[in-house]
């Protein structure tokens, strides 16, 4: 099942406590299970992060269906944090497609080029997602959404390939 020639439009909605079970179903699914870390933690962190001002948990839908799990974070609110040195302002993603059956059909590239198209929009200067180097859906996933890859990285999330892409207005705080 591929997607449409249009892109379909997603809506982002705050995680509220109803929706960890859901979540918790999908971080189990071996798609997710190999590239995120144990459900239960997860989950734990998704419920702190619900009322954080570091972290922005998400439920994407589509048509009023929860589809994936996105959170957005800035790297410059948490002490130490690995990604602190990429420009202030810069905002970081994660993304998870829940059903096993929605992947690998262009919903990744989709949700995330409409992410980062609207946090340009607020004024973020760069937007970067760290996905392991083995990880080679969710790589290409974020290269067709126009993310280059700026390296790898060792840090306390394992090892890591951090990509970036910059707002095409260039509003960069250097």
């Amino acid at each position: 099942m591929a997607l449409p020639e249009a892109a379909p439009i997603y809506d982002f909605r705050a995680v509220a406590e109803a929706d960890l079970p859901v979540i918790a179903g999908w971080l189990a699914l071996p798609h997710a299970a190999a590239w995120w870390g144990d459900p239960a933690t997860e989950i734990a962190s998704v419920r702190e992060h619900i009322d954080s001002d570091s972290v922005e948990p998400l439920v994407v839908e589509l048509a009023g269906r929860p589809i994936a799990y996105l959170q957005s974070y800035d790297p410059h609110l948490e002490d130490e944090h690995p990604y602190a040195d990429q420009p202030f302002g810069t905002l970081g993603i994660d993304l998870l497609i829940g059903p096993a059956a929605l992947t690998g059909i262009g919903h990744g590239p989709a949700i995330i080029t409409q992410f980062t198209e609207a946090l340009f929009e607020e004024g973020a200067p760069r937007v970067i997602a760290d996905p392991h180097p083995d990880n080679g859906r969710a790589i290409r996933a974020y290269e067709k959404a126009g993310f280059r890859p700026l390296g790898e990285r060792s840090s306390h999330y394992g090892r890591v390939l951090l990509m970036a892409i910059d707002s095409p207005e260039g509003n960069f705080e250097e």
